[in-house]
């Protein structure tokens, strides 16, 4: 996968689960009619539900840096997006991947469009079309067994299909907890190195249930050892207004990405 992803998975299209033990436990959305698993369907719950989400049009936080937060503007319905840092500006605005910035800029819109807030919007965006779902080794920390599933993407589905994802959540609760992820988008060849993020710091905002923190962990071996660093997000709002028009406009001077 991307480092973060994620890719931007902005049109995709319903592939079904292709396990057998998982197809024997699904349910569906009632606003999708798109089927998840039992397990899945609790987690999406537990954060406040698919209706809900789904009612979203307009999504905007600041990542907290020591040069300046970092603000990202997304369309829920479409995932174009802008980020506005303390020394750049960049985005998707349905056509272009671009940024705007001097000459030390060393960014790439096409791989961070998208990428934080793919992680920062989970797990509802594990409810995107052309997912597939296999359970999972359970993921074992501090004593605690967490449950879970692996998460794939059908052919040219996004940036980068062949990422992989790992969700594991509270047994009892169905909070989720952690995030696997692969990162292949520089490669493109799938990866077996696994990266973890922890979610434990939840708040209510219009009443879905999302991060005001992520925590990414160091491994050895393939374990979850100690925490490595802390992302802190700030303002966050997620609405059911959408944002204004030209929010999402390309600003003049702009230099356009394009994918190879």
């Amino acid at each position: 996968m991307r480092f973060f992803l994620l890719c931007a998975l902005s049109c995709l299209t319903f592939i079904s689960c292709n396990n057998q033990s998982t197809k024997s436990n699904q349910a569906k959305d009632s606003a999708s009619k798109i089927e998840y698993p039992d397990e899945m369907v609790k987690v999406f719950d537990k954060h406040g539900g698919l209706d809900q989400w789904k009612k979203m049009k307009s999504m905007s936080y600041e990542i907290v840096k020591e040069e300046g937060n970092e603000k990202q503007e997304i369309d829920l319905q479409s995932r174009i997006e802008i980020i506005t840092a303390a020394t750049f500006e960049s985005g998707w605005d349905g056509e272009n991947y671009w940024a705007k910035a001097d000459t030390s800029y060393k960014g790439n819109p096409i791989f961070y469009t998208n990428l934080m807030f793919y992680f920062y919007a989970m797990p509802f965006v594990l409810a995107d079309e052309g997912i597939v779902f296999d359970k999972s080794e359970p993921l074992t920390f501090e004593g605690t067994s967490y449950p879970g599933f692996r998460i794939s993407y059908g052919d040219e589905i996004g940036v980068s299909p062949e990422d992989e994802y790992f969700i594991h959540y509270n047994p009892n609760t169905f909070e989720m907890e952690w995030l696997g992820y692969t990162v292949t988008y520089y490669s493109g060849e799938k990866s077996d190195r696994i990266k973890w993020i922890r979610y434990d710091d939840w708040a209510e905002f219009n009443r879905l249930i999302l991060p005001n923190s992520l925590s990414w962990y160091k491994t050895e071996d393939g374990e979850i050892t100690e925490l490595r660093n802390t992302r802190n997000f700030q303002n966050i709002i997620v609405s059911e207004n959408a944002f204004p028009g030209k929010t999402f406009d390309m600003p003049e001077g702009a230099k356009v990405f394009e994918r190879e």
